[in-house]
Parts: structure tokens; C-alpha cells; sequence
């Protein structure tokens, strides 16, 4: 290492036949905190951008038939969605095999459950299905600037499912 003009050089060789030589400021106590100063600037903001991505599917989306609207909320770090509107007012969930719970009202009900955003999509969550009265486990994806929503609900794995396409009201 030689020190000269507040630089300091260092030479590495590489298998003896490329010298690489580095150049970096000689460090001080101020430049030391600028640089930590800098590096968590650009960490938060990441993480804030990560934080923003995974909020995009709050709000209503439209069914595939278009004839229910689902709301998706946020409760602690997880996601959910309630039926929020359908073409038939009143409805109960009549498929449901758990006879105590065939006649709650389809508004109102929570179908989407416990979802994780990981960087790219949504997991880890189910779906409850009122048509069939089964319950999935799922995958959402937003796609084309948040204007559609990919709903893939499984049993097992991914691969051996059905995929279902919301969009924007």
C-alpha cells in the first residue's frame, strides 16, 4: 500500500499475469459517515419502493363473469379481499359444505386469505371459491400496468390448476 495525497493505492495480482491497481480517497472520519449516510439513503428507498409495488392490488377489482366486485385490503403485513358488490343482492353462500355457514350473505365475505407479497406476486394465501364452496390455495399476480390480476388457485401445486383474470372496474 502507498499513501500519497490522501489516496491510497492498492495493487492485487490475479494468477501473476493482470495487475489490477485500486484507487480509493484516503478515508476519513467525515467521508466514512457520508458514505454510510448514503448507503442507507438508497437501502430506505428500496424498501420503500418494495413496500409501494406490494400495495398495488388494494382496492376493487371486477370478477372474470363480471358479476361481483372484491375488495382487496391490507391488515398488518398480510392481504385480503371481501365481496364488496354482486349482480344478485342477498345471496347466501348455499355451496358452502359447512352447514352452519349456508345462509351468510356473499356480501360482505372474505375469499381472499392471508396473502404474502414477495417481491413479484402474492402467495402463501387461499381462495374461497363460493360457487363450489371449496377453498384453493393461491398465487396472485398484477399484470399490465395493475389492470388485471391473475388468480391462480391450486391444490397441491401451482402446475395442476385454474387461472382466473380480474380487472379494474
Amino acid at each position: 500500500m502507498i499513501v500519497a495525497n490522501h489516496f491510497q493505492f492498492y495493487s492485487l495480482d490475479i494468477k501473476s499475469r493482470f495487475r489490477y491497481i485500486f484507487v480509493l480517497p484516503y478515508s476519513t472520519p467525515m467521508k466514512n459517515f457520508i458514505f454510510l449516510l448514503f448507503t442507507s439513503l438508497i437501502f430506505s428507498i428500496s424498501a420503500l419502493a418494495s413496500n409501494s409495488n406490494a400495495d398495488v392490488i388494494l382496492g376493487e377489482w371486477l370478477s372474470q363473469e363480471k358479476d361481483g366486485k372484491i375488495s382487496i385490503f391490507k391488515q398488518g403485513d398480510k392481504y385480503y379481499g371481501k365481496i364488496s358488490w354482486g349482480k344478485t343482492p342477498g345471496k347466501k353462500d348455499t355451496n358452502n359444505p359447512d352447514a352452519k355457514l349456508k345462509n351468510r350473505d356473499l356480501i360482505g365475505l372474505v375469499i381472499l386469505h392471508d396473502f404474502k407479497f414477495t417481491g413479484s406476486s402474492w402467495e402463501d394465501g387461499k381462495i374461497y371459491d363460493p360457487k363450489s364452496g371449496k377453498t384453493y390455495d393461491c398465487i396472485l399476480k398484477s399484470k399490465e400496468n395493475n389492470k388485471i390480476l391473475e388468480i391462480r388457485g391450486y391444490i397441491g401445486s401451482p402446475m395442476f390448476g385454474r387461472t382466473a383474470t380480474w380487472t379494474r372496474p
